[in-house]
């Protein structure tokens, strides 16, 4: 029997983060080629990446330039993956999540007539334009991909709603918890001066990561307002901020925090750095989807700073609160969790719903049953109560 063509197709950091131990595990499968394709939507974030988790790709499209819009980024990826495709021949296109080169890997494929396993699937807001232009991406993706995996029961039964056949939705658990299992070390130091210099036994410190498109403006700086508010309000407040290398983000960030003396402004960490501060931080404020599941398994309170979530099960688990972007209410939670032991606590210690660190492995055994290689699949991942 042949070997079993894998291509994954990655474009941002998020997608490396989560895609990166299923692309190491099928890289070590035996009767498995795995193959990696990147678009470099983030170039130099995606290259850290690549490097913590000792990748490397055989094909780089590096599509990005200054400035351009989505129709662009869409044409350049789908017009490249098209030619790799072509090229590779795989049995399996693997993408993840809701990015752009998601949906431009996945329409490829099918243009191509190739099955598409979709990593991350399901997630729903609702809303077609909140997050803009994720949730249209991952709704696509659903009907593009043969093969969805659902990271949780409530990302699964988006799906069935939508009438995939049934036998191609699977429970999985989100492949970011096996990351961090990787990343997060108890004897961490950190390379960046400014962050070493930083005291986590004297002070609370609040790690803060805003970026989304749909926050740019208003949204924005009623955050940054919110988080001026706080450290007034909080002497042993410290806040730190990798800001997004978006220049819109850049400058209202620094018009509201550049000259505050306890707000610590960096660029974008490497997933090594960013996990282990996130480890040591007392509370996490972010418009980011991957960080909602990823704090809660280190027992960090989350305040999401969106008026909608896709990722509605930390909610419900008690490990992050739904913030949105309104400056007072972001303030009153905080205060709320900064003052209140109990309620600290109490989200601190919630199960996390996201993973158990073996997605990886079942999304593996799925893949190998459907194309006949294992003879019965895995079991769902469920969280443990």
């Amino acid at each position: 029997m042949s070997d079993l063509k894998v291509l994954s197709i990655i474009g941002t950091r998020p997608e490396a983060i989560k895609m990166a131990p299923l692309v190491r595990l099928l890289g070590k499968t035996a009767g498995v080629q795995s193959t990696l394709a990147l678009t470099a939507q983030h170039r130099e974030m995606l290259d850290q990446v690549l490097q913590l988790f000792g990748l490397r790709a055989s094909h780089d499209l590096d599509i990005m330039r200054p400035e351009q819009s989505l129709t662009h980024i869409t044409a350049r990826a789908l017009e490249g993956l098209e030619r790799i495709i072509a090229a590779e021949v795989p049995d399996l296109v693997l993408v993840q999540g809701d990015t752009t080169t998601t949906f431009a890997g996945a329409l490829a494929a099918f243009y191509h007539r190739v099955a598409v396993g979709h990593v991350e699937a399901g997630l729903r807001t609702g809303d077609r334009y909140a997050p803009f232009p994720e949730e249209i991406n991952r709704r696509l993706n659903g009907v593009l991909s043969e093969l969805h995996f659902a990271p949780t029961s409530a990302a699964r039964d988006n799906l069935l709603a939508e009438n995939p056949p049934p036998e191609q939705v699977h429970v999985t658990g989100n492949t970011v918890i096996d990351a961090l299992r990787t990343t997060v070390r108890p004897h961490f130091c950190f390379a960046d001066p400014a962050l070493v210099s930083v005291d986590f036994a004297a002070n609370r410190v609040l790690l803060v990561e805003a970026h989304r498109r749909e926050n740019l403006g208003e949204p924005l700086e009623q955050i940054c307002g919110a988080l001026v508010d706080l450290l007034s309000r909080f002497d042993d407040l410290r806040l730190v901020f990798p800001v997004h290398r978006n220049p819109g983000v850049r400058r209202t960030v620094y018009r509201f925090l550049g000259d505050h003396p306890r707000a610590l402004l960096l660029d974008p960490l490497d997933p090594l750095s960013f996990h282990n501060l996130m480890a040591r931080a007392h509370l996490v404020l972010t418009d980011s989807g991957g960080i909602q599941e990823e704090a809660p398994s280190l027992g960090r309170p989350v305040l999401v700073l969106r008026r909608v979530t896709e990722r509605p099960e930390a909610v419900r688990a008690g490990t992050a609160l739904l913030a949105g972007t309104s400056r007072q209410h972001i303030v009153e939670l905080a205060t709320h969790l900064l003052t209140d032991d109990e309620a600290y606590r109490g989200m601190a210690r919630a199960v996390n719903p996201y993973g158990d660190g073996r997605a990886s492995e079942r999304i593996r055994d799925h893949i190998l049953h459907y194309f006949g290689r294992l003879p019965s699949p895995p079991e769902p991942f469920t969280p443990l109560d």
